[in-house]
Parts: structure tokens; C-alpha cells; sequence
């Protein structure tokens, strides 16, 4: 069986996470992704000791915040994404974060019971950056189905 991994970033129209221009981003942080941790299909999300994964910096960039979960299947993701309180966020982006100029999320398979590492997640998205959608990483625009067994 195979679940489906996510990894999404977002470049902070703030200097830090701490800038006023993030505080209602940040204030409402936690309220996400507690429904993100009791929506239908969720299963695991990055995270420190704090709860959150803003401190993570993969990219070695201050500005840059990212977000990696798993979900049982594609639209698991997909109606927690675009369908509940989290939609409210999405609509609102622009308020505390830069457009990207490539593609600034990715999806990918993995076996169940396994959880992909922060290394992992920037090279599937730097695969779809470089290639596009492929069995590697993929967008909701052209999703790949999940391997078989």
C-alpha cells in the first residue's frame, strides 16, 4: 500500500516568521494544522519540538517556510486543501507571501508507514521544478496514480 506525501513552501513577504506583517498567519498557524491533524485521511506532519515546522530551513533562506505531510490518498489532501477552514488561508496567501516563479509544491507516492525526510522532500520538488509532473513528483493538475504492489 502507498500514501501520499506532500511538500509545499512559501517565500514570507516578512523578514522572519516574527515580522508584523506575518502575525494573523502565525496567529492562526496552530488552529490549521490541528485540522489538518484531524481531517479524514491525514496522517503525519513535520514538526519540531515546538508543534510547528516554521523553523525548518531546508533552503537555507530566512523567507522561505516550509510544509511537508502525509495523506491516505490524493483526495484526502485535496478536500482538506481546497474544501475546509484551510481554503480561508489559501485565498489569502498573497497577503503574507510572494508568488513563485516555478512550482512551489509537489506530491509524490510513498510506501505506507514510511515518512519522508526533509532532503527528500526538496529534491522531489526541485525534480518537478526541472521536469514537471512525473511519477517522481506531480501537482493536482496531472496526478500519477500510486504504484501498484
Amino acid at each position: 500500500m502507498y500514501q501520499l506525501a506532500q511538500i509545499n513552501i512559501a517565500r514570507m513577504r516578512g523578514e522572519t516568521i516574527n515580522d508584523p506583517i506575518m502575525k494573523e498567519f502565525v496567529d492562526n498557524l496552530e488552529e490549521v494544522n490541528q485540522l489538518a491533524e484531524n481531517s479524514d485521511g491525514f496522517i503525519w506532519r513535520l514538526k519540531d519540538d515546538s508543534d510547528s515546522a516554521v523553523h525548518f530551513n531546508p533552503y537555507n533562506d530566512e523567507k522561505i517556510i516550509i510544509n511537508v505531510s502525509v495523506w491516505k490518498d490524493v483526495d484526502s489532501l485535496k478536500d482538506y486543501t481546497y474544501k475546509s477552514y484551510h481554503s480561508e488561508f489559501l485565498k489569502r496567501r498573497k497577503e503574507w507571501f510572494m508568488k513563485f516563479a516555478k512550482a512551489h509544491y509537489a506530491l509524490w507516492w510513498i510506501e505506507e508507514n514510511q515518512f519522508p525526510t526533509i532532503e527528500e522532500c526538496v529534491e522531489r520538488l526541485d525534480c518537478l521544478q526541472k521536469n514537471g509532473d512525473s511519477e517522481k513528483a506531480f501537482t493536482f493538475k496531472r496526478i500519477f496514480p500510486s504504484p501498484q504492489h
